[in-house]
């Protein structure tokens, strides 16, 4: 496709089974280009919008990976498995998820709502002392990952035909859902694990606007699946520039800040016309660029 200069991101919808790394591995073939790059994975087993930056574009990926997550999953009680997922290895079964009805299950499942300490799974990308923590896990060596700082915005119960549970979740990003899925199994007495996982939005992007993975080589798919700099950082502060502001910052240096932007406000995007200029910080009244995006 030739597409080595874009500099944008491109809504993808990822299909169970490929890992996320290989997506982009399809991307880059498929667009001619190495600079691909995601900006938060999901799990082989899962489906759904993965974001990727490609080109300069790969440089924006920090401000893009602590979006909000959306998802509609479903778990299954009664089994426990090492991963939390249907992949794993069972460690405990109960038939005790038989004594249980739907509306015990969302009263459990609603205490989950707000901020909260979630420990991430044991075979999850969570880094211990700059390590995996799933590198251990698959050597045999226990790990205890700390509990980190989560938020659960919403859960909406959509079916439950037990042993199985269909929630939809608004989630923080670095929520696990499989680990929300083991701590509903664990609150209920029963032990559970999850068994399928769709990714529906990451911030406003919905996977309805994604072009399929498999489908990555048709151009006038992946067209429709664009977003320029502008829509993709639509969710931060704004300052527009004219050229002679944009030449400076394209230098490093720093141009007077807006009046509606507070002191310390960061990131800001800056656009001239349209075009990102330069990510940057209000100081002292100044906007001074952490990045910037020279383009010709």
């Amino acid at each position: 496709m030739g597409l080595s200069g874009r500099f944008a991101v491109l809504r993808v919808d990822k299909t169970p089974g490929p890992t996320s790394h290989d997506v982009v591995a399809m991307a880059r073939r498929a667009l001619g280009t190495r600079r691909v790059g995601h900006t938060g994975t999901l799990d082989p087993f899962a489906s759904g919008l993965l974001l990727l930056c490609v080109g300069a574009a790969t440089r924006l990926s920090e401000y893009l990976a602590g979006l909000a997550k959306c998802y509609v999953a479903t778990a299954c009680l009664g089994q426990r498995t090492d991963t939390d997922d249907a992949a794993g290895r069972v460690l405990r079964v109960s038939g005790a998820w038989r004594t249980l009805d739907a509306r015990g299950v969302e009263e459990v499942l609603a205490t989950f709502v707000g901020c909260r300490l979630q420990v991430p799974p044991a075979y999850s990308a969570k880094k211990v002392e700059g390590r995996p923590l799933y590198e251990r896990a698959r050597r045999g060596v226990a790990v205890k990952a700390e509990p980190v700082p989560v938020e659960i915005h919403a859960i909406t119960v959509l079916e439950v035909a037990l042993p199985e549970v269909t929630f939809h979740v608004d989630c923080s990003s670095g929520t696990y859902v499989r680990a929300l899925a083991r701590d509903l199994g664990e609150a209920l007495g029963v032990g559970a694990h999850l068994t399928r996982l769709r990714r529906l939005r990451v911030g406003r992007f919905s996977v309805e606007d994604a072009v399929p993975a498999g489908e990555l080589h048709d151009a006038e798919r992946v067209a429709r699946a664009w977003l320029t700099p502008a829509q993709a950082l639509a969710h931060l502060p704004r300052a527009d520039v004219g050229t002679d502001e944009a030449v400076r910052l394209a230098h490093g240096q720093g141009v007077r800040a807006p009046p509606s932007l507070p002191e310390g406000a960061e990131p800001v995007a800056v656009f001239r016309d349209d075009e990102l200029v330069a990510v940057a910080a209000v100081r002292g009244g100044w906007l001074r660029p952490n990045k910037v995006f020279a383009r010709d």
